[in-house]
Formats: C-alpha cells, sequence, structure tokens
C-alpha cells in the first residue's frame, strides 16, 4: 500500500475491489460538483442499496473519503460533502504544448532522482533513431509545485550530447536550456498524449496510490539534421495538471468544423 506523505497529498484507495469502485464513484461526484460542499450524501444503507454492495463496503469508501478530506461524517447528523481540497495546479494550451513545457522551470522546482549512463531500451533507441548498442544518459526528474510533486520525468539524451552538461547542471536546470546551451539546434518533435497507470515507484514518488490514473506524454526531439536528441516521458498526476484548447468552429456548410486556434504561449505556466 502507498503511504499517504501528508494532508496536502491525495489518499490511499481503501482495501478491496468493490470498496475502491465505490470510492472512486463517489470522488468523481464530488470532484464534478454533483454533490456540492455542504450537501449531505445518502445513508449507508441507501448507498449499498443503490450501488448493490455492503454497507461494509460503503463504509471502507467513505473511510477513504474523509481521510482524503472529501467528506466529514458526525454521528446523528450523517456525511457531507467538503469539496475538493484547492491544490496548486499547472495548466497548459495543447496547441502550444512544447514551449509552455520548457517555460513550467521557471515557476516550479525539481529533484534529481536518478542519473546513469547505458544502452538505450529497444523502443526508445528505435524512437529516436538510434543504433542497438549506442549509449544514453538517463536521468529520472520529478517536478514539484508549491512543494508538491505533480510530473515524473524520464529523458534519453545520447551520450555524446549529454557530456555537455552535468548532473548538478540536470538537477537545477531545464534540459531543454542545457541541450541548446550544448549546441543542440532542436527543429521538430513528435509528442503523443495518453493515460496510463501509476506503477509503485512512481506512484511513492508522486505520492498517489499504486494503480492511480496518470496522464502521459511522450516526445521525441529532433535536431535540424533530423537526429533524435532527447526522448522524454512524463507523467502527470490529473488532479494538478490539465490540458486545454481553444477551438474555433471554421467553413461552410457540410464541411463546416472545428479547429484548434494556435495562441501565444503562456510563460507562466509551462516543463
Amino acid at each position: 500500500m502507498t503511504r499517504n506523505h501528508s494532508s496536502d497529498q491525495i489518499g490511499t484507495l481503501p482495501e478491496g475491489g468493490k470498496a475502491r469502485r465505490v470510492y472512486l464513484h463517489l470522488q468523481q461526484e464530488i470532484t464534478r460538483g454533483i454533490y456540492s460542499v455542504g450537501e449531505a450524501l445518502p445513508g449507508e444503507q441507501k448507498l449499498a442499496a443503490t450501488l448493490e454492495v455492503s454497507r461494509v463496503t460503503v463504509r471502507r469508501a467513505l473511510d477513504a473519503l474523509e481521510r482524503e478530506g472529501l467528506i466529514k461524517r458526525r454521528a446523528g447528523s450523517g456525511t457531507t460533502v467538503c469539496g475538493p481540497r484547492p491544490q496548486p495546479a499547472m495548466a497548459a494550451d495543447f496547441s502550444t504544448l512544447i514551449p509552455q513545457l520548457v517555460e513550467m522551470g521557471q515557476s516550479t522546482t525539481a529533484r534529481l532522482l536518478s542519473f546513469s549512463y547505458g544502452v538505450a531500451p529497444g523502443g526508445i533507441a528505435s524512437a529516436m533513431g538510434l543504433l542497438p548498442r549506442d549509449r544514453v544518459q538517463m536521468a529520472v526528474r520529478l517536478r514539484l509545485v508549491e512543494g508538491i510533486p505533480f510530473s515524473h520525468l524520464t529523458t534519453w539524451v545520447p551520450e555524446d550530447i549529454a557530456q555537455g552538461y552535468s548532473e548538478a547542471e540536470l538537477a537545477t536546470t531545464p534540459l531543454f536550456r542545457l541541450l541548446e546551451r550544448s549546441g543542440v539546434k532542436v527543429t521538430s518533435a513528435n509528442q503523443s498524449v495518453s493515460a496510463t497507470l501509476a506503477s509503485p515507484d512512481v506512484s511513492e514518488a508522486l505520492g498517489v496510490s499504486i494503480g492511480a490514473p496518470l496522464l502521459s506524454i511522450d516526445r521525441v526531439v529532433r535536431n535540424s539534421e533530423g537526429r533524435g536528441v532527447e526522448y522524454l516521458s512524463a507523467l502527470y498526476r490529473p488532479d494538478m495538471f490539465k490540458l486545454e484548447m481553444s477551438l474555433s468552429r471554421v467553413g461552410a456548410g457540410e464541411g463546416r468544423h472545428w479547429e484548434p486556434v494556435i495562441q501565444t504561449p503562456k510563460r507562466e505556466t509551462a516543463e
């Protein structure tokens, strides 16, 4: 079971699959505002009947919600909603995501968790266009906002490029800045966004439960010659990071469709 680092971080999932299902169901309804702050939740017996579980299962889920600070229970007066605890958060416009993520280093702090050299994993080497025995520098960093971890970043950089900066510099300076300082001229990147579940080591670092949902961003950065100079695998807590996009309705007739609005990057919300 993952430890709960502090009262500012999300609580541990309750034991048992049914209890977790009830917990996640109620948590989502509270965070989405279906149950407003101060509103009373249905009683344990009604919740058990509605969700087709036992009262013991409901009680376990409510215990977890109470630990998280989402509800308050008082004998004789039932359970009331406290609402999600305010969290420091980061946001980025999807249409200008890369420059914003680069600038995020200005408003957050980083902690270097590991630093080593070796042969790149097969999938990473293939994506970057490396030969099977090419060596890379691998680093794992934790990025924090107001002292609370919100992203887990793993990067792979070809060894000859990575020798242009030190382990100490990587712990204090955004990688993109170090690459530019080393003379790398970045011209393009391929990026994908998906969802994943927190592994034991990542859950420990981010302060979330094992199996908690995470936003996953994978990016291959290339220089002017098309060479892969960085592979980034970034995992974000969805309760502290979100992607936004503005859309415009354009065209005419049956060809009318949505298109993203390209905006100027906001320097204060960006890696």
